[in-house]
């Protein structure tokens, strides 16, 4: 993003720049941001305590906001009294602040003896904690639909600002009592954490933000708008500070920033798609119509609180590798694979059918942690004996398992455990390649 943002000041002050080369740049910094984003957030559970996160997001939700509503002011400022190509001077200049304060940040050094993952590897490791992550996929859907109708606000308040204001002064002072809401909002969210559930906190916000959007869409005063604005500030900073340490709660360190990285890119991509289609409404109808339609939509979304409830807190994700390594005749390499796990259990036959339950329940921890093949069977000649098994792609990743299983997993476990009638047998095998060719 540094590199671009020097470019793009040459550029303008060398007078190279031209409409196309500033929308290939605008992409590049937006695809910066993407990389960048999802690492800088998965940080802050390591910089602050679990207490103290939500306020940390909270104070992060500010410096947003506050940067949107002055930083565009700021640079007006700065371009009327030394020109375009000094602002985009700074804004290079700017990035070193940044840098020098990461390099300044000692992070303790994580050891560990397995081989890094690969970077497919690590993709469809997230994209599968994501799959059989109940609360995740809960907070992306509940999240993707508030921020697809949500987003016709962002598109269409420019439009109505130039219908209220024929310069600028009015879009500026729309924005500036927003953020000044979402200062108000970040401090109001800290008591009502401490009285309300997420579910009710999230719920009024939403309220309020649908309330701002109907209120765009109707009234046609420009101060009575600004004075609306700053409790739509208050609201969005509300929910996405809660849907942002959701995020970062649900998920464990090893895989947080990829969670991270795949909220991030639900989250833009229903401000994408939303803006596009609510444009699309706003052209064929008006901005008004469009945003009556979207704000009745936030409402809707409360809806979604009966089926998809929010948990009020993150489950305890601290790792618990109890398992017990086996005693190999020889080690495997770590890339060898696939493995195949199997526990075998005796189970009381008066009790198989909660024991059924409890295991088919478990293959969600099986499966979030890396098989990628579950399956229990019980055996035709013995009664109660039941065979557990499941792949994993090489021996590596199965050490992983180990240290994926966490403190939260331990009450699935225990469900299985009560039926069980002895200590179960676990044995692990390993794809057998042949020798040698023979004629």
């Amino acid at each position: 993003m540094l590199g671009v943002a020097c470019i793009l000041a040459v550029a303008t002050i060398s007078g190279a720049m031209t409409p196309w080369l500033l929308l290939l740049l605008t992409l590049a910094l937006s695809a910066g941001d993407a990389l960048e984003a999802p690492a800088w957030r998965a940080i802050f559970p390591e910089l602050v305590s679990r207490e103290d996160l939500t306020p940390a997001v909270a104070l992060n939700g500010i410096e947003f906001n506050l940067a949107r509503a002055v930083g565009p002011g700021l640079a007006g400022l700065i371009i009327a009294v030394a020109g375009v190509g000094t602002a985009f001077v700074l804004n290079a200049v700017s990035f070193f602040g940044v840098i020098a304060v990461i390099a300044r940040w000692k992070r303790p050094v994580r050891k560990s003896q397995l081989p890094p993952e690969t970077l497919g590897g690590a993709m469809l490791a997230a994209f599968r904690y994501v799959r059989y992550s109940p609360g995740i996929r809960t907070l992306l859907l509940r999240s993707a639909c508030v921020i697809f109708f949500s987003s016709a606000f962002w598109a269409l308040l420019p439009a109505v600002a130039r219908q209220l204001s024929k310069s600028s002064v009015g879009y500026g002072l729309l924005l500036g009592f927003f953020g000044m809401g979402a200062v108000i909002g970040a401090i109001v969210l800290q008591r009502a954490r401490k009285t309300a559930s997420v579910e009710a906190v999230v719920s009024a916000a939403t309220i309020v933000f649908g309330g701002v959007v109907l209120a765009v869409a109707t009234l046609h005063n420009l101060w009575i708008l600004c004075l609306l604005m700053s409790f739509g500030g208050g609201a969005w900073t509300v929910f996405m500070s809660v849907f942002n340490t959701l995020a970062q709660t649900l998920a464990p360190d090893w895989v947080r920033a990829r969670v991270l990285a795949i909220y991030l890119f639900v989250f833009q991509g229903s401000v994408a798609v939303g803006s596009a289609i609510w444009g699309f409404a706003a052209v064929h109808t008006s901005s008004h119509t469009a945003l009556l339609v979207s704000g009745f939509g936030i409402g809707v979304c409360l809806l979604l609180q009966f089926p998809l409830r929010l948990p009020d807190a993150g489950p305890a994700l601290d790792v618990w590798n109890h398992w017990k390594m086996p005693t190999l005749f020889a080690e495997p390499a770590p890339d060898q694979g696939p493995v195949l796990v199997t526990v075998e259990y005796r189970v009381d036959p008066d009790k198989k059918s909660h024991f059924l339950d409890a295991i088919h329940d478990y293959q969600r921890v099986r499966r979030r942690d890396g098989a990628t093949y579950w399956g229990v069977f019980y055996d035709a000649e013995i009664p109660g004996r039941y065979l557990e098994s499941f792949l994993v792609d090489s021996w590596a990743e199965h050490q992983r398992q180990h240290d994926r299983f966490t403190v939260a997993d331990r009450k699935l476990e225990d469900r299985v455990s009560q039926y069980v009638l002895e200590p179960p047998k676990i044995r692990h095998f390993i794809y057998a390649e042949r020798e040698s060719s023979f004629r």
